[in-house]
């Protein structure tokens, strides 16, 4: 292999010739995987509290994104081109509600051949754009518009393996 960074024989996720294509994991031993992603949705003081007070139109916007966050997890595989479908054997979302905010913290856990951060990270954004629906037309200013709402600070927080040892 080259020392270039830039050659294609270096890349995990390519041909020599430079087609994408899937890493083979099937020589890989299992390994029981754990990944934490977190983010945040920026929203209006009186849009957090209308969540709280479970006061939004289109119904419990926490409950329907901690549904939307799990389903995204599920099916990260199908979103994510070159992912691998891995059993998810546990989910677990958190959110946090302050002044202006919802933070959503999604942990993933499978045991498999590679890791589960991409499902941790597409439950994050996925819930967080099921909070923004669910409250956008408390966000929208007078013109249709969203100049206070945003999602930010998205990132995995932790990854975890431990071999088999049977």
């Amino acid at each position: 292999m080259s020392d270039d960074p830039g050659d294609a024989n270096d890349l995990t996720h390519t041909t020599a010739e430079g087609d994408a294509q899937m890493v083979d994991v099937g020589a890989k031993p299992d390994s029981a995987r754990r990944a934490v992603a977190r983010g945040t949705i920026r929203l209006q003081e009186s849009t957090v509290a209308a969540i709280a007070d479970d006061g939004i139109e289109k119904g419990d916007v926490l409950a329907t994104a901690r549904i939307g966050a799990i389903r995204a997890v599920k099916h990260t595989w199908e979103t994510i081109p070159l992912c691998h479908q891995i059993p998810i054997t546990n989910v677990e979302t958190e959110f946090t509600l302050a002044d202006d905010r919802v933070t959503l913290t999604v942990a993933v856990e499978t045991t498999g051949k590679t890791g589960c951060e991409m499902e941790a990270l597409e439950g994050v954004t996925t819930g967080l754009n099921t909070v923004w629906d669910m409250t956008k037309a408390a966000e929208k200013d007078e013109d249709g518009q969203y100049p206070t709402t945003q999602i930010e600070d998205v990132r995995v927080l932790e990854k975890e393996k431990t071999l088999d040892e049977d």
